[in-house]
């Protein structure tokens, strides 16, 4: 891992008590996702919001799952960060 790496997970631990396995574990699991399945992208949505701390209501959830599986919004992680905020 070089310092540039380890600087933003020890950013990520400091500010929003992320530790690095949970982004590697998250990351690991949607290298093949299937974005149309709708209990695919719950599920990431829901670890997503877990790891921020930062629920998202099942409104919002529904929005976020609409728009990813119909594919009305590309698919960042900046993207998905603005809908969980």
């Amino acid at each position: 891992m070089s310092d540039f790496q380890k600087n933003i997970f020890d950013h990520l631990k400091k500010n929003a008590n992320i530790d690095a396995d949970e982004v590697f574990s998250v990351a690991n699991s949607v290298q093949n996702a299937d974005f149309t399945d709708e209990k695919t992208v719950r599920r990431l949505i829901r670890q997503l919001s877990k790891m921020a701390n930062k629920p998202v209501s099942k409104q919002k959830e529904d929005k976020i799952v609409e728009a990813i599986t119909k594919q009305n919004m590309p698919l960042d992680m900046n993207t998905l960060g603005k809908f969980l905020k």
